[in-house]
């Protein structure tokens, strides 16, 4: 059913949005902003993102995941942004430790521990002659970071340390 400012999120619940939308949203501890052209369901653990974008600060303690076709990447309180786009999946650890698994590859998985966006991936679909490799960062901000802490009480870790912004 379309949602209203104000409408609760719970898991079990589906979110998208359209050609000029976004979503923001507050599940528990953790908050969303989903980008336009998104479609993702709500897990207890986590988000399972079947097309788009979705910006996601996640509480310190507890399991967290985000599923896409390509990805599982396991979350260690922190903040991921991640674009589902078919053959691959963009994944940029903004600050925090997350595990990048490729569903068609495990064994490739690896443990990323960030500060302030220094390790982007592009996680790839089977048949790719390399599972993950080095991206840009695109697509997200630190003041969308700083919005999302703040719907639920937090300040992002990289306040305060003279950090170069992202904009």
């Amino acid at each position: 059913k379309p949602v209203r400012r104000g409408s609760v999120v719970r898991p079990g619940d589906s979110v998208s949005t359209g050609e000029d939308a976004q979503a923001v949203f507050v599940v528990g501890r953790d908050a969303f902003l989903m980008r336009k052209q998104s479609e993702a369901s709500i897990l207890k653990t986590g988000l399972r993102i079947a097309t788009g974008a979705v910006l996601s600060v996640f509480a310190p303690g507890g399991a967290r995941r985000i599923e896409t076709g390509t990805a599982v990447i396991g979350i260690r309180g922190t903040a991921v942004y991640v674009e589902a786009q078919g053959e691959r999946s963009y994944v940029c650890t903004c600050y925090g430790e997350a595990v990048l698994e490729p569903r068609a590859d495990p064994q490739a998985r690896e443990t990323v521990r960030t500060m302030h966006h220094e390790q982007p991936r592009y996680i790839m679909a089977k048949g790719a002659p390399q599972m993950m490799m080095r991206a840009p960062v695109v697509n997200h901000t630190d003041a969308e970071l700083e919005m999302l802490e703040s719907l639920v009480g937090r300040r992002p870790p990289f306040l305060g340390r003279g950090y170069k912004p992202y904009y």
